[in-house]
């Protein structure tokens, strides 16, 4: 290469920082205003009639509003803060050895908050949250260093490709201690959508995705009620007073809201039969209320995220910061697409919170933050 194309080089990545530096994508932070407002609307439709127990109908709402101040001042500190010292070895460490100790605090009898026969939360000072939320985005910042440390050798699968994934691997298998394979699952899918950004080949793409299926498969079947829930998909309404009752309410949710939907909080399986409206089905509360149109409307503003994101990611100057925010994107978006698929049908049921939308305020701040490293 010649000193001139050298230096052309460098003037056109010198161009790309100005460009770039000190402005916002609006785009993503007006889609990001948009989901927040459709999910704290979506929410008081799917959590009003709490009221009855409460006396406040706007509990979960207000819970949620607090999450989102919290997300506020997450996503504006993290949107001051430039991308690249997320690069350093410190900030990367303190992030893996904060996620690890959380992590396993949630595992300790005592400690973990037990729900529904899963220790996956922490409760700290009234407030109560999931490690492995925070797990994901220390996950996507040590893939993105990993990767761009890697270059072409990620290309090479024993000593490329297989070292970088063992840090999400850890995670991935203390994450099911809990049992939370939801999300073990969903670190697996989106450290596999960044090491194939990253350039992996693809003929080892798929060996991976194939071992990760038979991994799935195998944990599964492993157990009677995984391997229950594993088979009530397919037909719901079989097992529908057993594995298959959430999914069979949520199919009638979908079935009763029509095209336009019943209105805002007329919908009825939230009243006594659809478990989790505010939270893991809160789409099927949506289709209830606002119908096929509220649905398409709820998965073209996740679209458009996506695609902002994607924006960034190509628009960004360098190969780390490109990579970050494919990462941030994916694991967005891929839990979007998670809890969909569960709530319609084409998945396994699972437990996994629908972005910006679901109950749950620390999960919220989390996306926030998140999105705000995505805005610088």
């Amino acid at each position: 290469m010649t000193e001139r194309s050298v230096r052309h080089m460098r003037h056109e990545r010198g161009a790309a920082l100005k460009e770039t530096g000190g402005r916002m994508d609006m785009r993503v932070l007006v889609l990001l205003i948009l989901l927040l407002m459709c999910g704290l609307v979506s929410l008081f439709s799917a959590s009003y009639y709490t009221f009855q127990d409460s006396g406040d109908a706007y509990a979960k709402v207000r819970q949620q509003l607090a999450g989102i101040a919290l997300g506020t001042a997450a996503l504006t500190a993290c949107s001051r803060i430039p991308y690249r010292f997320y690069r350093r070895p410190w900030v990367i460490l303190s992030l893996l050895a904060g996620s690890a100790a959380l992590l396993a605090l949630v595992l300790i009898p005592g400690i973990g908050v037990l729900a529904n026969g899963s220790r996956r939360w922490l409760n700290l000072a009234g407030m109560s949250f999931q490690p492995s939320e925070f797990a994901k985005f220390a996950m996507i910042v040590y893939m993105a260093n990993a990767l761009c440390n890697k270059g072409e050798r990620v290309r090479r699968f024993f000593t490329g490709l297989l070292p970088v994934l063992l840090v999400p691997g850890v995670m991935f298998l203390m994450i099911l201690e809990q049992p939370n394979l939801s999300t073990a699952g969903s670190i697996l899918i989106v450290a596999f959508v960044m090491v194939a950004v990253a350039g992996a080949r693809v003929h080892h793409l798929g060996v991976l995705g194939l071992g990760g299926m038979a991994l799935g498969l195998y944990y599964a079947w492993s157990e009677p009620y995984r391997r229950e829930r594993l088979l009530s998909f397919r037909d719901p309404f079989a097992q529908m007073s057993d594995e298959g009752y959430q999914l069979s309410q949520s199919l009638i949710a979908f079935g009763s809201g029509g095209l336009f939907g019943m209105g805002l909080g007329q919908g009825r399986q939230k009243t006594a039969y659809l478990p989790y409206p505010e939270s893991d089905f809160i789409f099927a509360s949506i289709a209830e209320d606002f119908g096929l149109v509220g649905c398409l409307c709820v998965v073209a503003l996740f679209l458009a995220f996506v695609y902002a994101g994607l924006r960034v990611a190509l628009r960004c100057p360098d190969r780390f910061g490109s990579l970050l925010a494919a990462g941030i994107t994916a694991m967005i978006g891929v839990q979007a697409f998670l809890n969909m698929g569960v709530v319609v049908g084409i998945l396994p049921t699972t437990g996994l919170p629908l972005p910006f939308f679901s109950a749950g305020g620390t999960s919220v701040a989390i996306f926030m933050a998140a999105v705000g490293v995505l805005l610088n």
